[in-house]
């Protein structure tokens, strides 16, 4: 199957389950899905160490 351009990447990650329980509720907390956090969180960190750039920036 060829992916299309906008959709996104899927990979299995495993957690340890207390790990799953904190992002759970913190994506609760942010009325988000636990796999929203997840891609919030790791954009954010990838933000800040400059190796992520915003749409608008790497347009």
């Amino acid at each position: 199957m060829i992916e299309k351009k906008d959709e996104k990447k899927r990979f299995l990650l495993r957690l340890d389950p207390e790990l799953y329980a904190v992002l759970e509720k913190w994506a609760a907390d942010e009325l988000r899905s636990v796999n929203a956090q997840v891609e919030y969180l790791l954009k954010e960190a990838a933000q800040r160490s400059g190796r992520w750039k915003d749409k608008k920036s790497r347009s």
